[in-house]
This record gives C-alpha cells, structure tokens and sequence, in this order.
C-alpha cells in the first residue's frame, strides 16, 4: 500500500533465493505461500500487478497457487508446474539469453564464483523449461534481466527464444503486445496504432524472416520523436 501511495505500478518479491544473491541455495524458498498470497491479493485490490523472481520448482508452484501474475527465470519447473502455468494463465518471464554471457565473462566483471556454479547449476536447465513451456501453451514474455548484460545486448535474447521454440514472431510478440496485457498496459504499448505512445524500434528487413535483425537497430522512436 505505500508503495503504491508512492507511484509503483508493480509490486516484485523474491519468492527463492538466486543466481546473484550470495549466501543462500539459487531454488531456496524464501516466502510461504501464505505470504506471496497475501500480497498478491493486496496488490491486486489496488489494480497492481505482481512479480515473482523465482528458481526452483517448489518456489515456482507456489507464486502460481499464490495467483503472483509473471513468473521471472522460472527455472527450472517440472511438467506438472508448466501445466499448472499454462491453466492459470501465469506468465513465464524468461531470461534465456543469459546464461551465454555468464559463462562467457566468468568472473571478469566481479562475478563471484559461487554465483557462476549456480548459473552452471541451472541455466541448461532453465532453458529446457522453456522449451517445455513454449509446447504447453504457457503464456511467455522477454525477459533480459536487465543489468546483468550490457544495455543493448538485449535484442540477443530474441534468436535464443527461437533457437529453444518459439516463432521469430511469437518472440516479438513476448516483447510487446504480450507483455503489454501482463502488464495491463494495453491502452498505452505494446502495438503500433493511434492513442498509445509511439514507442518504436526500427530495423532493416523483416525479423519475422530473421530475428537477429532485431539485435542491429536502425532508428529509435520515443514518443513519435526519432531519437539518437
């Protein structure tokens, strides 16, 4: 509620433990579902949505039985949790792209090694639950997890989401009228068209052909206005 009082729009938990978060197991649950229960429905009584980062299958089901809307990573989760996701109609948010510049960078930008022998632990894995959630019918978002890459490497993450089976065009729309429902944010993004933003990148050629297209941007426009 005071968050809300002060603007958020989203309300975010750490329903387990992580890859970055030094001292604890990358699948420990950290909430009960009492908890995440509780602020999902506050939450959602003040017409916010709710975001959960969480690995690890238990800590996974949970935020879905708890009715947290976007799942974050979701890695791993077992069948019966996918299929549970894909009732409920929870968004799995997925950073697929990740795992390559970790391991990549090792420990070059202070990654501390327990954090790389998590990302070992699971990113494989992680990946194989996308896969699986794709088949089933989840409901799927872009996720870059932002700050861990370098801005501007995001548009990475499309030719993963493709290489482990989605469409190029199921991608983009992870990234745009996908997430603009999840966010409930119809009005203002997530299309091309008269009232909302004018929030656009463009690129040279059809991603829908070639969704690496999307990792080299010609034009930037915000809010109509082309931008550097």
């Amino acid at each position: 509620r005071w968050l809300h009082k002060y603007g958020a729009q989203v309300i975010k938990i750490c329903a387990t433990g992580g890859v970055f978060s030094l001292g604890d197991s990358v699948g420990g649950q950290q909430l009960t579902l009492e908890e995440m229960k509780v602020i999902a429905d506050e939450a959602h009584m003040l017409d916010m949505r709710v975001a959960a980062h969480a690995h690890g299958d238990e800590g996974i089901r949970t935020a879905i039985l708890a009715g947290i809307d976007t799942i974050d990573h979701a890695s791993p989760a077992s069948d019966e949790t996918i299929k549970l996701a894909a009732q409920r109609r929870t968004w799995f948010d997925m950073d697929i792209y990740n795992d390559d510049y970790i391991l990549a960078t090792g420990t070059a930008n202070g990654t501390e090694q327990e954090s790389l022998d998590k990302e070992k632990e699971i990113g494989l894995k992680q990946r194989q639950t996308f896969q699986r959630a794709v088949r089933a019918g989840v409901p799927m978002l872009f996720g870059s997890d932002a700050g861990v890459y370098p801005h501007g490497d995001n548009g990475k993450q499309f030719a993963k989401m493709v290489q482990w089976g989605m469409t190029p065009l199921q991608a983009i729309r992870a990234a745009t009228s996908s997430a603009a429902e999840a966010l409930d944010k119809t009005a203002d993004v997530g299309a091309i068209s008269v009232g909302r933003y004018g929030d656009i990148v463009a690129v040279a050629g059809d991603p829908r052909s070639g969704v690496t297209l999307l990792e080299h941007v010609s034009a930037v426009i915000k809010g109509g206005v082309r931008v550097k």
